[in-house]
């Protein structure tokens, strides 16, 4: 049974969550990556993570690696990218797709307080052909040194913590945050989903 400590602090954390904000990776095949990726997530207030494989593939998580953040997440598979930007464009996200290229806009020039979904492709190649097409702007982060590339989880945590900073400074959290649809199921979820061990 959950005591009211544990009940309270889903409470606490599932108001933060923002359902406007999510996280798409195209044909991520590094363990080590797709894990940190899902703890700076979870640790970032996201609640739900697309994830892409367009050739058949599970997502591959460590839990050493994820402290198992992944059970505190809603996460997604689809089998193309047309399916899953597709879906989401019909939600009513804008999608924004990284890419290290000329037209791409330096994040710290992106609003991210809008519904967005932002797209992060795999590590050797960055994104496909069809999510570059598909996306509504490309985002970059910029480099200044000998090397043109972060680590995937790298990547993530600069853009969602700039957004994340954006939207305390806009001061109105309460437009970002879950349904109360949605907060009655992850509550329930969450619930009856046993505790991390400590280790």
């Amino acid at each position: 049974m959950a005591t009211s400590r544990r009940r309270e602090k889903i409470k606490r954390v599932l108001s933060l969550r923002q359902g406007d904000l999510r996280v798409v990776l195209e044909d991520v095949v590094n363990t080590h990556n797709a894990s940190a990726v899902v703890r700076t997530c979870e640790a970032a207030g996201v609640m739900y993570v697309d994830v892409i494989y367009n050739q058949p593939r599970t997502f591959p998580v460590n839990e050493a690696i994820s402290t198992r953040a992944e059970k505190w997440l809603a996460i997604n598979l689809y089998s193309s990218t047309q399916e899953c930007l597709s879906f989401l464009k019909k939600k009513g996200f804008t999608i924004a797709a990284t890419a290290l290229c000329a037209e791409a806009v330096p994040y710290t020039e992106v609003d991210f307080t809008q519904k967005m979904a932002i797209v992060f492709g795999n590590e050797a190649e960055g994104i496909s052909a069809q999510a570059q097409s598909m996306a509504d702007f490309l985002i970059k982060i910029p480099m200044l040194g000998m090397v043109q590339s972060l680590n995937l989880s790298v990547s993530v945590g600069i853009i969602l913590y700039e957004a994340l900073r954006q939207r305390h400074l806009e001061n109105n959290w309460s437009r970002h945050r879950l349904s109360s649809e949605e907060i009655d199921f992850f509550t329930q979820l969450w619930l009856n989903s046993k505790p991390n061990k400590a280790k």
